[in-house]
């Protein structure tokens, strides 16, 4: 039987999962995503044609493959429905979706808003609802996509929560649902995604029992993690490898390959600590070459210089076997290059993620820049100075770099 390869960002998100999934997703047979919601975005350039995705996997770009939503995902049905499925013809037998994945409603949005508003100090989030539909879940009042089926029992069992809560949405400013409407929606999402829900559980068990190719796609990035990130300035759901089983109906024994994600310098969208952000013109140049606003959000995400430190502490939670270095274009012409390779913290050098980032400050170590590596598809073709910097960071990391892009296009890849 076939194990599950598994694909992990390794920074604060947004670190090019989508263009690596995508890449690999041309050699497999299912593509299966495990955790997160519409908060995420993968961005794929193919034949110059850009592609923006939230909650389907990025292998529905091969005309080949199996897309599996699992039951660790959040599924918003109006964003699924409006934004996400009507960049295709049809997903039919392409598409499923876990009938045990929790549903995200507009209502999980506004809580989202309101909380944010409340809080002295904002955590930035998408204000997508992420946060308050996982919470629902672990309260045990959440709902799920399988519910979907009975329009009217899942109307009746909203309303019901509303005004069982009705002290609490007076205070968020958010008005019970009118019964009608609530309905009317309902049978909407029906209508177009009844036809993709399936106990995914199952299939992607009888999948790999027939010997097919699955790869497993996370989202957001290991620093974001709910137990593991820079709390609570993290996302709603374990988004290192170990949530790929729990969010798929996966063990550990049926792992394979696991490629973690990372830039070639590292960005943050929203509040928290982030020892090597660069507040100056090289972060302003990151930013720009690099395209650095959210797929998902629009907004300006913050950049610095790549943390090694972080990055040996992610492929060690998560068990990478490879590393995919991301965007290392983005560097060309930069006189000198920082890397992070230690923290001060408490009148020392250390060289471990402490329980708080909040007070580390970045000890650096310089390299030389280099002139061009946009394009160039053989690692012997790179320049002497950016394969150094390649090398240093395997040594730093202590794990292999075994996939480098240098542009954001499917074929600009160097497989070592």
């Amino acid at each position: 039987m076939n194990k599950a390869d598994l694909i992990v960002g390794l920074q604060w998100g947004d670190e090019g999962k989508g263009k690596i999934v995508d890449h690999m997703a041309q050699n497999v047979d299912v593509v299966c995503r495990f955790a997160g919601g519409h908060n995420a975005g993968h961005t794929i350039v193919v034949d110059g044609t850009t592609y923006a995705l939230h909650l389907i996997p990025s292998g529905v770009l091969n005309p080949n493959a199996i897309n599996i939503i699992g039951n660790g995902v959040v599924v918003s049905p109006e964003n699924l429905i409006n934004k996400e499925l009507k960049q295709f013809s049809t997903l039919q037998g392409k598409l499923f979706i876990s009938d045990k994945a929790h549903l995200l409603f507009p209502f999980h949005s506004l809580i989202d808003h309101a909380k944010e508003k409340m809080r002295k100090k904002a955590i930035g989030t998408t204000g997508k609802g992420i946060g308050p539909a996982y919470a629902d879940k672990i309260l045990r009042v959440g709902h799920r996509v399988g519910e979907l089926k009975d329009p009217e029992k899942l109307t009746s069992k909203i309303i019901s929560y509303f005004e069982t809560n009705k002290e609490f949405f007076d205070v968020m400013e958010i008005e019970t649902p009118k019964e009608e409407e609530l309905l009317k929606d309902i049978k909407w999402y029906k209508e177009n995604l009844e036809c993709y829900i399936t106990d995914t559980t199952q299939l992607v068990w009888k999948l790999l029992k027939e010997d097919k190719r699955v790869l497993l796609e996370g989202a957001q990035g290991t620093m974001l993690d709910i137990d593991h990130g820079t709390y609570p300035y993290v996302t709603s759901s374990n988004t290192v490898s170990a949530g790929a089983c729990s969010g798929t109906g996966l063990n550990q024994k049926d792992i394979g390959f696991v490629t973690g994600i990372a830039k070639a310098y590292c960005t943050r969208v929203g509040n928290g600590p982030f020892p090597s952000e660069d507040f100056g013109v090289d972060g302003e140049k990151m930013a720009e070459v690099g395209r650095e606003f959210g797929t998902t959000t629009g907004r300006k995400r913050r950049c610095g210089w790549f943390d090694a430190v972080a990055a040996k502490h992610a492929c060690r939670l998560n068990g990478v076997d490879q590393v995919a270095l991301m965007k290392i274009d983005v560097l060309d012409g930069f006189e000198t290059i920082k890397v992070c390779v230690g923290y001060e913290f408490e009148g020392e050098v250390i060289d471990y993620v402490p329980y708080d980032l909040e007070d580390v400050k970045p000890v650096y170590k310089e390299f030389q820049g280099w002139d061009k590596v946009e394009g160039i598809r053989e690692f012997d073709a790179l320049p002497a100075e950016a394969k150094s910097y390649i090398k240093a960071l395997e040594e730093l990391i202590d794990t292999k770099i075994g996939v480098i892009s240098t542009s954001p296009d499917r074929k600009d890849t160097i497989v070592r």
